[in-house]
Protein backbone atom coordinates (compact mmCIF):
# COMPACT_ATOMS: atom_id res chain seq x y z
CA UNK A 1 0.00 0.00 0.00
CA UNK A 2 1.38 3.39 -0.96
CA UNK A 3 2.39 5.27 2.21
CA UNK A 4 0.85 8.58 1.15
CA UNK A 5 -2.43 6.96 0.16
CA UNK A 6 -2.38 4.90 3.36
CA UNK A 7 -1.89 7.96 5.55
CA UNK A 8 -4.68 9.85 3.78
CA UNK A 9 -7.12 6.94 3.96
CA UNK A 10 -6.41 6.27 7.64
CA UNK A 11 -7.09 9.87 8.59
CA UNK A 12 -10.24 10.04 6.44
CA UNK A 13 -11.72 6.80 7.76
CA UNK A 14 -10.93 7.46 11.42
CA UNK A 15 -12.36 10.97 11.19
CA UNK A 16 -15.55 9.59 9.62
CA UNK A 17 -15.87 6.81 12.23
CA UNK A 18 -16.01 9.47 14.95
CA UNK A 19 -19.10 11.05 13.35
CA UNK A 20 -22.68 9.98 14.25
CA UNK A 21 -23.05 7.70 11.19
CA UNK A 22 -19.59 6.29 11.94
CA UNK A 23 -20.65 5.45 15.50
CA UNK A 24 -23.78 3.81 14.06
CA UNK A 25 -21.62 1.60 11.84
CA UNK A 26 -19.13 0.78 14.60
CA UNK A 27 -21.91 -0.34 16.93
CA UNK A 28 -23.36 -2.75 14.36
CA UNK A 29 -19.96 -4.10 13.29
CA UNK A 30 -18.73 -4.56 16.86
CA UNK A 31 -21.83 -6.54 17.78
CA UNK A 32 -21.59 -8.73 14.69
CA UNK A 33 -17.82 -9.27 15.06
CA UNK A 34 -18.27 -10.35 18.67
CA UNK A 35 -20.79 -12.95 17.51
CA UNK A 36 -18.63 -14.27 14.65
CA UNK A 37 -15.24 -14.39 16.41
CA UNK A 38 -16.34 -15.78 19.79
CA UNK A 39 -16.34 -19.40 18.59
CA UNK A 40 -13.31 -19.31 16.27
CA UNK A 41 -10.51 -21.24 17.96
CA UNK A 42 -6.77 -21.47 17.39
CA UNK A 43 -3.60 -19.76 18.58
CA UNK A 44 -2.89 -16.68 16.45
CA UNK A 45 -5.34 -13.96 15.37
CA UNK A 46 -4.62 -10.61 13.72
CA UNK A 47 -6.75 -7.54 13.09
CA UNK A 48 -5.41 -5.39 10.27
CA UNK A 49 -6.35 -1.71 10.28
CA UNK A 50 -9.16 0.37 11.83
CA UNK A 51 -8.05 0.45 15.50
CA UNK A 52 -11.31 2.19 16.47
CA UNK A 53 -13.02 -1.19 16.04
CA UNK A 54 -11.99 -3.91 18.50
CA UNK A 55 -12.54 -6.80 16.09
CA UNK A 56 -11.00 -9.49 18.33
CA UNK A 57 -12.52 -8.40 21.64
CA UNK A 58 -14.66 -11.54 22.02
CA UNK A 59 -12.13 -13.99 20.57
CA UNK A 60 -10.29 -16.27 23.03
CA UNK A 61 -7.09 -17.06 21.16
CA UNK A 62 -3.93 -16.65 23.30
CA UNK A 63 -2.08 -14.49 20.76
CA UNK A 64 -3.93 -11.50 19.27
CA UNK A 65 -2.32 -8.60 17.43
CA UNK A 66 -3.49 -5.28 16.02
CA UNK A 67 -1.56 -4.45 12.85
CA UNK A 68 -1.75 -1.18 10.95
CA UNK A 69 0.25 1.04 8.64
CA UNK A 70 0.86 3.57 11.40
CA UNK A 71 4.13 3.49 13.36
CA UNK A 72 4.17 0.97 16.19
CA UNK A 73 4.01 2.52 19.64
CA UNK A 74 2.44 5.78 18.43
CA UNK A 75 0.45 7.19 21.37
CA UNK A 76 -3.19 6.28 20.72
CA UNK A 77 -5.72 9.03 20.24
CA UNK A 78 -9.05 9.02 22.03
CA UNK A 79 -11.00 5.87 21.13
CA UNK A 80 -8.08 4.38 19.16
CA UNK A 81 -6.06 1.47 20.53
CA UNK A 82 -2.28 1.21 20.45
CA UNK A 83 -0.92 -0.62 17.40
CA UNK A 84 1.15 -3.77 18.06
CA UNK A 85 2.68 -4.09 14.62
CA UNK A 86 3.30 -1.66 11.77
CA UNK A 87 3.22 -3.30 8.35
CA UNK A 88 2.38 -3.01 4.66
CA UNK A 89 -0.95 -4.76 4.04
CA UNK A 90 0.24 -5.98 0.66
CA UNK A 91 3.34 -7.63 2.19
CA UNK A 92 2.33 -9.10 5.54
CA UNK A 93 5.28 -9.86 7.86
CA UNK A 94 4.00 -13.30 8.86
CA UNK A 95 5.21 -16.77 7.94
CA UNK A 96 3.22 -18.82 5.45
CA UNK A 97 0.48 -20.89 7.13
CA UNK A 98 0.96 -19.20 10.52
CA UNK A 99 -2.36 -17.47 11.40
CA UNK A 100 -5.72 -18.94 12.38
CA UNK A 101 -7.82 -15.79 11.92
CA UNK A 102 -7.48 -12.44 10.15
CA UNK A 103 -10.02 -9.61 10.34
CA UNK A 104 -10.01 -6.84 7.73
CA UNK A 105 -12.36 -4.04 8.84
CA UNK A 106 -12.60 -1.63 5.87
CA UNK A 107 -9.11 -2.43 4.60
CA UNK A 108 -9.69 -3.62 1.02
CA UNK A 109 -11.69 -0.56 -0.04
CA UNK A 110 -8.89 1.79 1.06
CA UNK A 111 -6.03 -0.34 -0.30
CA UNK A 112 -4.37 0.52 -3.61
CA UNK A 113 -3.99 -3.22 -4.37
CA UNK A 114 -6.91 -5.07 -2.71
CA UNK A 115 -6.24 -8.25 -4.74
CA UNK A 116 -2.67 -8.39 -3.40
CA UNK A 117 -3.89 -7.88 0.16
CA UNK A 118 -6.21 -10.88 -0.19
CA UNK A 119 -3.43 -12.97 -1.74
CA UNK A 120 -1.25 -12.21 1.27
CA UNK A 121 -4.10 -13.10 3.63
CA UNK A 122 -4.51 -16.46 1.87
CA UNK A 123 -0.77 -17.10 2.12
CA UNK A 124 -0.42 -16.53 5.86
CA UNK A 125 -3.61 -18.36 6.89
CA UNK A 126 -3.32 -21.99 7.94
CA UNK A 127 -5.46 -24.57 6.09
CA UNK A 128 -9.03 -24.09 7.37
CA UNK A 129 -8.00 -20.68 8.71
CA UNK A 130 -10.60 -17.92 8.51
CA UNK A 131 -10.87 -14.34 7.33
CA UNK A 132 -13.59 -11.79 8.11
CA UNK A 133 -14.01 -8.76 5.82
CA UNK A 134 -16.03 -5.61 6.57
CA UNK A 135 -16.97 -3.19 3.81
CA UNK A 136 -19.34 -0.47 2.65
CA UNK A 137 -22.04 -1.65 0.27
CA UNK A 138 -22.13 0.44 -2.95
CA UNK A 139 -25.64 -0.91 -3.69
CA UNK A 140 -27.36 0.84 -0.79
CA UNK A 141 -28.85 4.21 0.11
CA UNK A 142 -25.44 5.24 1.37
CA UNK A 143 -23.78 4.03 -1.81
CA UNK A 144 -26.26 6.05 -3.88
CA UNK A 145 -25.60 9.11 -1.72
CA UNK A 146 -21.86 8.65 -2.16
CA UNK A 147 -22.22 8.33 -5.93
CA UNK A 148 -24.22 11.57 -6.15
CA UNK A 149 -21.64 13.22 -3.89
CA UNK A 150 -18.93 12.60 -6.48
CA UNK A 151 -20.83 14.96 -8.76
CA UNK A 152 -21.79 17.56 -6.16
CA UNK A 153 -18.45 17.24 -4.30
CA UNK A 154 -20.37 16.63 -1.08
CA UNK A 155 -19.30 13.16 0.01
CA UNK A 156 -21.11 11.26 2.75
CA UNK A 157 -18.54 8.46 3.19
CA UNK A 158 -14.75 8.96 3.07
CA UNK A 159 -13.86 10.29 -0.38
CA UNK A 160 -10.69 8.21 -0.80
CA UNK A 161 -12.47 4.86 -0.58
CA UNK A 162 -13.23 2.65 -3.59
CA UNK A 163 -16.16 0.59 -2.37
CA UNK A 164 -16.40 -3.05 -3.43
CA UNK A 165 -19.65 -5.01 -3.61
CA UNK A 166 -20.13 -8.24 -1.66
CA UNK A 167 -20.59 -10.39 -4.82
CA UNK A 168 -17.26 -9.09 -6.10
CA UNK A 169 -15.55 -9.91 -2.80
CA UNK A 170 -17.00 -13.42 -2.94
CA UNK A 171 -15.64 -13.87 -6.47
CA UNK A 172 -12.17 -12.83 -5.35
CA UNK A 173 -12.31 -15.23 -2.42
CA UNK A 174 -13.47 -18.07 -4.65
CA UNK A 175 -10.48 -17.57 -6.94
CA UNK A 176 -8.25 -18.05 -3.90
CA UNK A 177 -10.02 -21.30 -2.90
CA UNK A 178 -11.67 -19.61 0.08
CA UNK A 179 -15.28 -20.57 0.64
CA UNK A 180 -17.73 -18.13 2.20
CA UNK A 181 -19.35 -19.53 5.34
CA UNK A 182 -21.36 -16.49 6.51
CA UNK A 183 -22.37 -13.11 5.13
CA UNK A 184 -24.37 -10.30 6.72
CA UNK A 185 -25.73 -6.87 5.81
CA UNK A 186 -26.54 -4.11 8.31
CA UNK A 187 -27.23 -0.39 8.87
CA UNK A 188 -30.35 0.24 6.76
CA UNK A 189 -31.04 3.82 7.87
CA UNK A 190 -30.81 6.57 5.20
CA UNK A 191 -27.65 8.67 4.87
CA UNK A 192 -28.31 11.03 7.76
CA UNK A 193 -25.55 13.05 9.41
CA UNK A 194 -26.98 13.43 12.92
CA UNK A 195 -27.63 10.86 15.64
CA UNK A 196 -31.13 12.30 16.09
CA UNK A 197 -32.19 11.44 12.54
CA UNK A 198 -30.40 8.10 12.54
CA UNK A 199 -32.34 7.15 15.67
CA UNK A 200 -35.60 8.20 14.02
CA UNK A 201 -34.96 5.65 11.28
CA UNK A 202 -34.00 2.85 13.69
CA UNK A 203 -37.11 0.92 12.63
CA UNK A 204 -35.52 0.46 9.19
CA UNK A 205 -32.89 -1.83 10.67
CA UNK A 206 -35.58 -4.30 11.64
CA UNK A 207 -37.58 -3.87 8.44
CA UNK A 208 -34.55 -3.87 6.16
CA UNK A 209 -33.17 -7.15 7.45
CA UNK A 210 -36.52 -8.72 6.57
CA UNK A 211 -37.74 -6.99 3.42
CA UNK A 212 -34.64 -5.67 1.61
CA UNK A 213 -31.73 -7.59 3.20
CA UNK A 214 -29.14 -6.92 0.47
CA UNK A 215 -29.30 -3.13 0.66
CA UNK A 216 -27.68 -2.52 4.04
CA UNK A 217 -25.03 0.20 4.09
CA UNK A 218 -22.32 -2.17 5.35
CA UNK A 219 -21.63 -5.88 5.01
CA UNK A 220 -19.51 -8.57 6.60
CA UNK A 221 -18.15 -11.70 4.90
CA UNK A 222 -16.60 -14.68 6.67
CA UNK A 223 -14.61 -17.20 4.62
CA UNK A 224 -12.55 -20.34 5.23
CA UNK A 225 -9.31 -21.23 3.46
CA UNK A 226 -9.72 -24.60 1.73
CA UNK A 227 -6.81 -26.78 0.67
CA UNK A 228 -7.45 -29.39 -2.00
CA UNK A 229 -6.78 -32.94 -0.90
CA UNK A 230 -6.94 -32.06 2.80
CA UNK A 231 -9.70 -33.34 5.04
CA UNK A 232 -10.00 -32.66 8.75
CA UNK A 233 -11.08 -35.63 10.89
CA UNK A 234 -12.54 -35.73 14.36
CA UNK A 235 -10.89 -37.17 17.49
CA UNK A 236 -10.27 -40.93 17.48
CA UNK A 237 -12.21 -41.40 20.70
CA UNK A 238 -15.52 -39.95 19.47
CA UNK A 239 -18.57 -42.14 19.95
CA UNK A 240 -19.29 -42.23 16.24
CA UNK A 241 -15.80 -43.51 15.47
CA UNK A 242 -16.02 -46.11 18.22
CA UNK A 243 -19.22 -47.60 16.79
CA UNK A 244 -17.94 -47.71 13.22
CA UNK A 245 -16.82 -51.15 12.03
CA UNK A 246 -13.11 -51.58 11.42
CA UNK A 247 -12.26 -52.72 7.91
CA UNK A 248 -10.13 -55.86 7.65
CA UNK A 249 -7.81 -56.27 4.64
CA UNK A 250 -8.73 -59.10 2.28
CA UNK A 251 -5.41 -60.89 2.89
CA UNK A 252 -6.08 -61.01 6.64
CA UNK A 253 -9.59 -62.35 6.05
CA UNK A 254 -8.13 -65.17 3.92
CA UNK A 255 -5.66 -66.07 6.69
CA UNK A 256 -8.45 -66.11 9.31
CA UNK A 257 -10.52 -68.50 7.16
CA UNK A 258 -7.51 -70.77 6.60
CA UNK A 259 -6.71 -70.92 10.32
CA UNK A 260 -10.35 -71.59 11.15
Amino acid sequence: MDSATSEKSIIALESWLQSPPGAYVREWEQRRLDELTADIFGFNAVQIGTPMIHALAANRMPHKLLADTRVRGTPPEEGIRRVDLSCDCSELPFATHSLDLIVLPHVLEFATEPHQVLREVERVLIPEGQVIICGFNPYSLWGLRQFSGRVSRSHYLPEVGEFISMPRIKDWLKLLNMSVSHSHFGCYAPACRTARWLNRYAFMDRAGARYWPYFGAVYMVQAIKRVKGMRLIGPAWSKKAAKSPVAVPATNKHKEQSNG
